[in-house]
């Protein structure tokens, strides 16, 4: 007889981000000034965001409605763009180098789960996409996965892997099509 997922076995409790009062004033503040339409100025969501622990650059554009997991596990470089309803659901570290590009819809996920196990445990990776990458509209980055120099995740496509140095990746799982040529 084969074995069964037991859901009911799940346990995360060795996981423990922060403090219950952090993680609840945090689902606050994300929700009252980053993960929303409100036209809320940049300024005000990088200080938001530094006041719970993020490292952040200059000149960081974050447009309305970004979710982001928990901002002390977050480092941003200077000069990089957070799109609209970004996703970064960083249950671990998460480093964007300078001139990074994350666009509208993009999710960053440092969290799976082990489907070879009955329990479903749950499995953390960080993510470090380095200067000058660029995730497109509606791509999901997995744990795990280094992003080299000005690399390009195309549209929808999904990175279970690294990608390399100026490889333009497109797909699920995501393949190198093509090299990215700057002029």
């Amino acid at each position: 007889m084969r074995a069964e997922t037991r859901l009911q076995d799940y346990d995360n409790g060795w996981y423990k981000p922060a403090g219950k009062l952090k993680i609840l004033s945090w689902f606050l503040m994300n929700t009252l000034f980053i993960n929303n339409y409100l036209p809320i100025p940049v300024i005000i969501k990088v200080k938001v965001l530094r006041l719970f622990g993020a490292t952040i650059g200059t000149n960081v554009m974050i447009k309305p409605k970004v979710n982001i997991k928990y901002p002390w596990f977050l480092t941003v470089g200077s000069h990089v763009w957070i799109g609209e309803c970004v996703w970064i659901d960083n249950y671990t570290e998460v480093i964007l180098e300078d001139n990074v590009c994350l666009s509208q819809g993009a999710m960053l996920l440092t969290g799976n789960h082990n489907y070879k196990k009955p329990t479903f445990d749950l499995m953390i990776g960080k993510i470090h996409l380095k200067k000058g990458v660029w995730i497109g509209a509606k791509a999901t980055v997995c744990p795990n996965v280094v992003g080299e120099s000005h690399a390009v995740l195309t549209v929808a496509s999904v990175a279970t892997k690294s990608l390399e140095a100026y490889g333009v990746y497109q797909g699920n799982p995501a393949i190198r099509v093509n090299n990215r040529a700057l002029s």
